[in-house]
């Protein structure tokens, strides 16, 4: 769970497609609607399906790796990979930041990967991937309440649908409350979610990078760097024997550095410039139809009653703020 929403989006790896004013722009569609070309579909696929992946991934590293010493190592080296490829394609300059941008891109990443993803990497020890990523569905609603708080009038969809996703995650919650799951994954989840909406909220009223790519750099870095910290201290590092982790907490954070933290954003950010944001921002609730499916199917995790019935109302929830809420930024997406 690293890119603002409503940043624009430099062209890097993807080859352009129709101007954004062909598809409506990245706002409400205005003016005739045009076919979204191929590439957009492909871009859109890859965030469907890379970071819905995202949560199995998770779930196979914390199997045989500690959680903020994996999900430390992860960021770093995302981080590292992301600042070479844009020092490579836009030279040393583009990495340059001022003090004041710096802080800020640090303290973004602070609540957002360290606060946000490590508290989801440490609940999904205890809880499975798939309630993780439902939970997780409800960052939306807290945007909407957010921006209610700064003074911005929520529309009445964006409001109901911030009254469904609070309901979905009161069903949610009763594997926890039951004894089925351990209520204190759930916690620390929903944790999670508040610091990546605060985060997702913060970066678009702070002096960030200009450069998007750049800021998330400096965000990864920042928040790889205290998640190593926050395992040391924890201890993390005692007994743990390198040679004892499978082949596939290796291959599965692996995957987690190259294909979340790297394609699939490059993805989502090119796509914030190339088609409508409301198309952008259903992978919100496309997401954790695909984590559930995939945990399902690959750790045989199960579907009980208030999973099914809760992600529905959450899912439909945040469909439903999406579709009505399109003046302000979407959702911040994940690395």
């Amino acid at each position: 769970m690293t890119s603002s929403a409503a940043d624009p989006a430099p062209q890097l790896h993807l080859p352009p497609a129709d101007k954004p004013g062909g598809l409506g722009g990245p706002g409400d569609p205005v003016g005739p609607v045009r076919r979204i070309p191929a590439a957009v579909w492909a871009a859109l696929g890859i965030v469907y399906v890379v970071w819905g992946s995202t949560y199995l991934g998770i779930r196979i590293v914390v199997e045989t790796l500690p959680p903020f010493l994996s999900a430390g190592t992860r960021f770093v080296a995302a981080a590292l990979i992301l600042a070479g490829i844009i020092a490579w394609r836009q030279g040393p300059a583009a990495l340059k930041v001022t003090p004041r941008q710096l802080a800020s891109a640090v303290g973004v990443g602070l609540l957002l990967i360290l606060g946000g993803n490590g508290l989801v990497v440490l609940a999904e020890t205890s809880i499975p991937s798939g309630l993780t990523a439902l939970l997780i569905a409800v960052v939306p609603a807290w945007v909407v309440i957010l921006k209610a708080l700064s003074g911005a009038r929520p529309t009445a969809g964006g409001l109901a649908g911030v009254l469904l996703g609070l309901v979905g995650l009161g069903v949610l919650t009763l594997p926890g409350l039951s004894g089925d799951v351990k209520a204190g994954g759930v916690v620390l989840v929903v944790a999670a979610t508040l610091c990546w909406s605060v985060g997702s909220f913060s970066s678009s009223r702070l002096p960030m990078p200009s450069n998007p790519f750049t800021a998330s750099a400096y965000e990864m870095l920042a928040g790889g760097i205290a998640g190593l910290g926050v395992g040391l201290v924890r201890g993390e590092q005692h007994g743990l024997d390198l040679s004892a982790v499978s082949g596939r907490s290796w291959a599965a954070l692996a995957y987690l550095v190259v294909f979340g933290s790297l394609l699939a954003f490059t993805a989502y950010a090119w796509l914030l410039q190339a088609a409508p944001l409301s198309l952008v921002a259903t992978y919100a609730y496309v997401n954790p139809v695909v984590a559930v499916a995939l945990g399902a199917l690959v750790l045989n995790e199960a579907l009980t009653w208030p999973i099914v019935l809760g992600g529905a109302i959450v899912v439909g929830g945040v469909c439903l703020i999406v579709s009505t809420e399109r003046r302000g930024s979407a959702p911040r997406g994940r690395t």
